[in-house]
């Protein structure tokens, strides 16, 4: 009996739809892409939250240099007016931009699990 010669036989893998498996590798490309997207999303999230921490630190900057030239308890009263209606503004904006980043971040987390989990949204 001739036994079949394993180097020269069949090249190519049965069963291989090489056109599924491109297919496939594009879908995880495009997944990974999203992700990269939202992840530069999320970095212009961080970005707004360190400005309005320096923000923060400008407020009460300028609150204690008021405070610090108050020549009168009116001057002092005013000044405490003042940095409480700014605090409160801010309080205002952080509260949308809150609410707007979770929402982001929510979207982020859901497209990573029902895609990229799961080879590119198969």
């Amino acid at each position: 009996m001739a036994q079949k010669d394993q180097r020269t036989s069949g090249t190519s893998i049965p069963n291989m739809d090489l056109a599924g498996f491109a297919e496939a590798g594009r879908k995880q490309l495009e997944t990974l892409m999203d992700m990269q997207k939202q992840f530069f999303d999320m970095e212009e999230v961080n970005r707004h939250w360190v400005a309005r921490a320096k923000v923060e630190a400008d407020l009460a900057n300028e609150f204690s240099a008021k405070l610090t030239a108050a020549h009168s308890m009116t001057d002092v009263v005013a000044a405490c007016q003042e940095w409480m209606g700014r605090r409160m503004e801010l309080y205002t904006e952080d509260s949308r931009r809150l609410i707007t980043d979770g929402q982001k971040f929510m979207a982020a987390t859901a497209q990573l699990f029902t895609s990229g989990f799961k080879g590119g949204g198969r």
